[in-house]
C-alpha cells in the first residue's frame, strides 16, 4: 500500500511552496530567454521563423501527451525525487541550447524541457494548495518567487546577445539550473495518494478548460512571440534590448503584482476577478495588434500576473481531495495546447496575416471563454461538481 501524506501544518506548506517555486524560479530562465532570443536570431541558431516557432511549441505539445505521465510519476514518487530529476535535466538543456544548432538537434532538447516543466510546475500547484486555506495567497507568492530568475534573466540575456551574440547566456543559466538541486532536496519525499495510471481517454473541455487554452494561446504563444517579431520591425537597431526589458516586465509584474493577485482573490472571489481580468486583457489584446506595441503589452502582462494565481485555487476548491492533482494536471494541459498553438500560428501567420485581424481574433475568443465562466462561477455546486472532469 503506498503511503499517504500527513496533512501538513500552515508553515510546512508555505515552506514546502516556497522551495518548490525556487527550484522553478531557478531551472525557467533558460527557456524564456530563448523565447526572446530564438526568434529574433533564427539564423544563428540554424533554423528558420517557421522551425523557431515550432522549437517554442514543442515543449507545451509534449506536455499534452506527457502531462498525464508526469503526474502519475509524481503521485507514486513524491516532489524530492520528481523535482530533482527535473532540474537537473533542465541544465542539460540549457547546456544544449548554448552549444547546439539546427531544428533537430534542439528539438530533443525542447521535448525534454517540456516534461522538466511539467513536473516543476504540478509540484508548485499541488504544495500551494496543499491547503485550501490560504491557496490563492500562497499561489501568488509561488508566482513571484518562480519569476524571480526570469526578470533577472531576461535583460542580461538582451545585453548579451547584442553585445556578443544569443549564445553565452545559456552557459550561464545551465549553471544556475542546477542551483535549482538545493531547493529541491528540501522538497517533501512522501508521494501523494495512490499514483493511479493516467486515464488516456480524451475528456470533453469544460468552461475552464476553454478558458486556459485561450490564456495559453494568446499570452503564452502568440503575444510573447509576436512581440519578439514585431518589436524587430518596428526597432531593428535596439529590439532585442526593448523586447527583453517588456518580458523581464512581465515577471516583474509577476513578483509585484501575483501576490496582489492572490490577495484580491480572497477578497472578491477567484471566479469574478478571473473573468474581469480577461475581459481588459481581450481589449489590450486589440489595442497591442492595432500597433500601440509597447504600451499595451506592458498593460496585458500586467494584467496576466493579476490573472496567474486565480485557477489553481479555484480548481483546488472545485476538486478536493485525491482527485486534485489530476485535476491541476489537467487544467495545465489545456493551457499547454493553446500556449502550443500560439508560437505555431505566430510563426505561420505573423508574416502573412495583418496583426489587427490575428490579435483581434484572438482577443473576440478570450472574452468569450471569460464570459463561459461567468455562467460556470453562477452554477450550483451540483452541476459544478459534474462538469470539472
Amino acid at each position: 500500500m503506498s503511503r499517504t501524506p500527513p496533512a501538513p501544518t500552515p508553515v510546512a506548506t508555505d515552506l514546502n511552496s516556497r522551495h518548490a517555486a525556487i527550484a522553478l524560479g531557478l531551472s525557467l530562465p533558460a527557456d524564456v530567454v530563448l523565447y526572446l532570443l530564438l526568434p529574433m536570431y533564427a539564423d544563428q541558431f540554424g533554423v528558420t521563423l517557421a522551425e523557431a516557432g515550432m522549437l517554442l511549441a514543442a515543449n507545451r505539445l509534449v506536455r499534452i501527451a506527457g502531462y498525464g505521465w508526469v503526474a502519475h510519476f509524481y503521485a507514486r514518487h513524491g516532489d524530492r525525487l520528481t523535482c530533482t530529476i527535473a532540474v537537473v535535466a533542465a541544465a542539460f538543456c540549457g547546456l544544449g541550447y548554448a552549444t547546439l544548432s539546427g531544428f533537430w538537434a534542439l528539438l530533443p532538447l525542447r521535448l525534454v524541457w517540456g516534461l522538466c516543466f511539467a513536473a516543476l510546475n504540478l509540484s508548485t500547484q499541488s504544495l500551494a494548495t496543499a491547503e485550501l486555506v490560504g491557496a490563492a495567497r500562497r499561489n501568488g507568492r509561488s508566482r513571484a518567487l518562480i519569476a524571480t530568475g526570469p526578470v533577472l534573466a531576461l535583460p542580461l540575456g538582451a545585453l548579451l546577445a547584442h553585445w556578443a551574440g544569443p549564445r553565452a547566456i545559456f552557459g550561464i543559466l545551465a549553471v544556475f539550473s542546477l542551483l535549482a538541486v538545493l531547493a529541491a532536496r528540501r522538497l517533501p519525499s512522501l508521494p501523494h495518494g495512490a499514483g493511479q495510471k493516467p486515464v488516456r481517454r480524451f475528456k470533453r473541455p469544460n468552461t475552464l478548460d476553454a478558458w486556459s487554452f485561450m490564456e495559453g494561446l494568446t499570452l503564452d504563444g502568440l503575444f510573447i512571440v509576436g512581440l519578439s517579431y514585431l518589436g524587430k520591425d518596428l526597432m531593428p537597431g535596439g529590439a532585442v534590448i526593448v523586447a527583453g526589458a517588456l518580458m523581464a516586465l512581465r515577471y516583474l509584474a509577476e513578483i509585484l503584482l501575483s501576490p496582489v493577485g492572490g490577495h484580491m482573490a480572497e477578497r472578491f472571489g477567484a471566479e469574478r476577478l478571473l473573468v474581469s481580468l480577461s475581459l481588459a486583457t481581450a481589449i489590450a489584446l486589440v489595442g497591442f495588434g492595432l500597433g500601440w506595441l509597447w504600451s499595451c503589452a506592458a498593460l496585458i502582462v500586467v494584467l496576466r500576473a493579476l490573472q496567474l494565481p486565480l485557477l489553481p485555487p479555484i480548481v483546488a476548491r472545485r476538486t478536493p481531495g485525491p482527485g486534485r492533482v489530476q485535476a491541476l494536471a489537467a487544467r495545465s494541459v489545456w493551457r499547454d495546447i493553446g500556449a502550443g498553438t500560439g508560437p505555431l500560428l505566430a510563426g505561420l501567420l505573423l508574416p502573412v496575416v495583418a496583426p489587427p485581424w490575428l490579435y483581434g481574433t484572438c482577443a473576440v475568443l478570450l472574452a468569450v471563454a471569460a464570459l463561459a465562466c461567468v455562467r460556470k462561477a453562477s452554477a450550483p455546486p451540483a452541476e459544478a461538481a459534474r462538469t470539472t472532469g
